[in-house]
């Protein structure tokens, strides 16, 4: 990124990306044990279940080389951003609907557009719709709306999301809104937090 980003953000962000890979990999390595079992329906069903942790685990990898990566790997050919959201949640509680449009900006926006996904998605801990679109042709940016039954939004995530925030007041659940800021910020704009009632949320990034 442009700016320089402190030690401790990266030993965050580490620690967020290691939370996201325990489960499916934990999930692999008890499938793995069910192998040396006798019984053909639990090797059948420990084959299944490597196959499908396996999956989720490389799909999380591929979304957050997105999102963390640089400009250069973005380049790289892991995947459009619509491919990627759509990986990350699959399975889960959350729907993603990213529009064509979204997937014609260019890749840093739909860099930014992935990072702001996951902070709406985790606005929705009852599940909901995660939708992605462009701004109105007179601007350049990006907005993605939260929607579902109950939206919850921390107080740290929101102080995270000013770029002045101090680091050293960061965690590892709000890490990811600071740093999702602070990309916008390298694009020329700013994450702006618009609630349109209890059950819908708005992040929209809109260049200055």
């Amino acid at each position: 990124m442009g700016d320089a980003i402190e030690f401790r953000v990266l030993e965050l962000i580490n620690a967020r990306l290691c939370h996201e890979l325990v489960s499916p990999i934990g999930a692999i390595n008890n499938g793995v044990e069910l192998l040396d079992d006798d019984d053909p329906d639990f090797v059948r069903d420990a084959i299944q279940l490597i196959g499908q942790s396996a999956r989720k685990a490389g799909q999380r990898l591929q979304f957050y080389r997105f999102a963390y990566g640089t400009t250069a790997t973005s380049r790289g050919g892991a995947g459009s951003g619509r491919d990627l959201a759509a990986g990350l949640l699959e399975g889960g509680k959350v729907r993603c609907d990213w529009s064509a449009e979204t997937s014609a900006l260019p890749v840093e926006w739909q860099r930014l557009a992935c990072n702001m996904l996951v902070l709406a998605a985790e606005a929705l801990p009852r599940g909901g719709t995660v939708a992605v679109r462009p701004l109105a042709a007179a601007a350049t940016g990006v907005e993605v709306a939260a929607e579902g039954e109950t939206v919850n939004l921390v107080a740290e995530l929101r102080a995270a999301l000013d770029p002045a925030t101090a680091v050293a007041e960061l965690t590892t659940r709000s890490v990811h809104a600071y740093f999702t800021a602070r990309l916008a910020r390298q694009l020329g704009a700013g994450v702006a937090l618009v609630e349109e009632g209890p059950q819908r949320v708005l992040f929209r990034a809109a260049a200055r």
